[in-house]
């Protein structure tokens, strides 16, 4: 039995019929969350976590136990409890605005094989613990004009809903760098800067073979006012994104 969702339930005075009407599912689906200590899907988590005003790890701890590689999962943990987050892609849409459906997409693209649904479901457990905190990170992303144009139109339509409608968040902040600003220092590759809550800076930078967490933030922080004076201003990034000229 999950004695704390029991416990966040009776606080919250719900029920597993409230939770469930609210939710979407069978109230028979709530009880096993509750009697026999079941995990649900991601969304359901989210949902569920923001109804009983908790955390999603503080109700279902097991959730944590991720499928990232070893090297990646100290990152997990800055970004986790960053309360600022800084994120520049240039080849592909970065893994916290990702859906499902283009997150499988660009997995399968890879040598995962078989781990390809462990992965996904690893990327949908960070954009959990990042975008449905209480108090959420300010996160700002800047994404290469060129990580639109790659993926099928099939892929890339629902895509590009979920990437508006996470640009429209008060929190979240999408810059699209056009193809037109030229040569950049961010062809180097993609990088992330977290701001702890100690006010601290701890960077991430990405290559083929891993990632590696870095304290030295200074170049990143360079790269970073470049890219981002280039990229468009955030309503215009929204207009950009909506008209999808580029996508046919």
């Amino acid at each position: 039995m999950n004695r704390v969702v029991q416990i966040a339930m009776a606080e919250a005075g719900e029920t597993a019929d409230s939770i469930a009407a609210q939710v979407g599912v069978d109230p028979k689906t709530v009880a096993r969350w509750v009697t026999q200590g079941r995990i649900p899907q991601t969304r359901h988590r989210a949902r569920v976590a923001d109804i009983l005003k908790r955390d999603v790890f503080d109700l279902w701890p097991d959730a944590q136990r991720r499928k990232e590689p070893a090297w990646f999962r100290p990152w997990t943990e800055v970004e986790r409890d960053a309360v600022g987050l800084r994120c520049y892609e240039s080849a592909v849409l970065p893994g916290l605005l990702q859906t499902e459906e283009y997150a499988r997409a660009v997995l399968s693209s890879g040598p995962l094989g078989a781990d390809v649904e462990n992965h996904i479901a690893s990327r949908l457990q960070r954009q959990a613990a990042v975008f449905d905190r209480s108090r959420p990170p300010l996160s700002v992303f800047v994404i290469d004009e060129a990580a639109l144009r790659r993926g099928a139109p099939s892929v890339m339509k629902p895509q590009l809903d979920h990437l508006v409608r996470m640009a429209e968040r008060p929190n979240v902040m999408v810059h699209v760098l056009p193809l037109d600003a030229g040569l950049h220092p961010g062809q180097a590759g993609p990088f992330v800067i977290a701001t702890t809550p100690h006010s601290t800076d701890v960077g991430y930078v990405d290559d083929q073979a891993a990632g590696r967490i870095t304290k030295d933030v200074a170049t990143l922080w360079a790269v970073w006012d470049t890219v981002r004076s280039v990229a468009l201003p955030r309503g215009q990034t929204i207009d950009f994104l909506r008209a999808r000229t580029w996508l046919t």
